[in-house]
C-alpha cells in the first residue's frame, strides 16, 4: 500500500506528500519492517519508531493496561508533525484517545460496511459460513469506539461468477469449520476470496487519498461511504 501512494505521488496522479512514517517495530525486529524503514528513507520520508515488543516487555506483557502510557510516548516521537489525514496501514494496535484526539485517522477493513468485524481471517470464514455472494473492503475514520468509525470508502467485488461458483461448488456447502479442519486457509475458496481482497486494498487506498485531495471525500463525515468499486476495478485491469 505504501509503495502504492509513493508510485502515485511520484507521478503526480495524487496530489500529497507523506510528512513522517511511525512504526511501533524498531530496527533489527523484522525483516519486512526493516525493509519498510529503508523504503522510507531512500525518499527522505521521516520515520519515528517506538517498539511495542520491547514496551509490551518492559511491562510485563501487559500492554492494554499500559496502552495510554504507549500511545504517549509514540506521540512525543511525531512532536513537530502536522498532517491532514494519518492511515494505518498494517498498524494492529488499539489505539488510545491520545492518538484519536490528536490526529484524522484514516483505517482499512477487508469487508464492507455492516459485514463481518474482525482480522481478515475471521472476515473471510464469515463470508463463507454466509455463503455470501459479495463481499469488499471499506476504510474508515479511527474513533475510540473500535472499527465502528464513519466509512470514507468502500469497494465492492463478487463472490459468484464463472471461477467462484466452482469454488462454491467444489466446498459442496461445508460450514467454515469444516473447511478449516480439512484444508484450513489453504482451501481454494479462502484462498480466492483474500486474493481479491488483497489485490484491491492498494488501489482503494490511494483511490481515496485521491478523493479525499479532491474534496470529494470528508474523513469523519456521517454522510456515508464514497463507492469507488468502478475506480478501483479500471485501475486494476490496467
Amino acid at each position: 500500500m505504501f509503495e502504492h501512494a509513493l508510485a502515485a505521488i511520484e507521478d503526480r496522479s495524487l496530489d500529497a506528500t507523506i510528512e513522517f512514517v511511525f512504526m511501533h517495530r524498531e530496527r533489527g525486529e523484522g525483516e519486512g519492517s526493516d525493509g519498510f524503514m529503508d523504503l522510507a528513507a531512500s525518499r527522505g520520508i521521516p520515520v519515528a519508531t517506538l517498539s511495542s515488543q520491547r514496551f509490551r516487555r518492559e511491562h510485563d506483557g501487559d500492554f492494554a493496561g499500559h496502552r495510554e502510557e504507549f500511545d504517549v510516548q509514540a506521540l512525543a516521537l511525531m512532536e513537530g508533525f502536522q498532517p491532514d489525514l494519518c492511515v494505518l496501514a498494517g498498524y494492529l494496535l488499539i489505539l488510545s484517545p491520545h492518538l484519536t484526539a490528536h490526529f484524522r485517522l484514516l483505517n482499512l477493513h477487508p469487508a464492507l460496511p455492516g459485514g463481518p468485524i474482525g482480522l481478515w481471517q475471521k472476515v473471510i470464514w464469515e463470508l463463507i459460513d454466509q455463503r455470501a455472494s459479495e463481499s469488499g473492503l471499506m476504510t474508515f475514520a479511527v474513533t475510540d469506539d473500535l472499527d465502528e468509525g464513519p466509512p470514507a470508502s468502500v469497494a465492492r467485488f463478487p463472490l459468484r461468477g464463472a471461477a467462484y461458483d466452482r469454488l462454491w461448488e467444489a466446498a459442496k456447502g461445508d460450514t467454515a469449520d469444516a473447511i478449516k479442519a480439512q484444508d484450513g486457509e489453504e482451501h481454494p475458496l479462502f484462498q480466492a476470496i483474500r486474493a481479491d481482497g488483497v489485490k484491491r486494498e492498494p488501489i482503494l487506498l490511494t483511490e481515496t487519498l485521491r478523493a479525499v485531495a479532491r474534496g470529494e471525500i470528508t474523513v469523519g463525515s456521517s454522510y456515508g461511504p464514497m463507492d469507488l468499486s468502478d475506480a478501483v476495478e479500471a485501475r486494476l485491469s490496467r
